[in-house]
């Protein structure tokens, strides 16, 4: 259990948004929702990412 909050914690901005992303579209939840959503979610981490636009999260997760 230790290792997966370890895990949890280690993950990367990139890998956490594409995850999350991947996540919330299985919900039926649509980009505007899923980067409001994202954005938020970000600046509540534990180490929280420098705030990100859309346009920057629509990078992380298409190249």
């Amino acid at each position: 259990m230790i290792g997966d909050v370890l895990a949890f914690h280690a993950e990367s901005v990139e890998d956490y948004v594409r995850r999350r992303h991947a996540h919330l579209q299985t919900y039926g939840m649509k980009n505007p929702q899923i980067f409001a959503r994202l954005q938020a979610e970000l600046s509540e981490r534990l180490v929280s990412a420098p705030p990100l636009t859309e346009r920057q999260l629509r990078r992380l997760i298409y190249g």
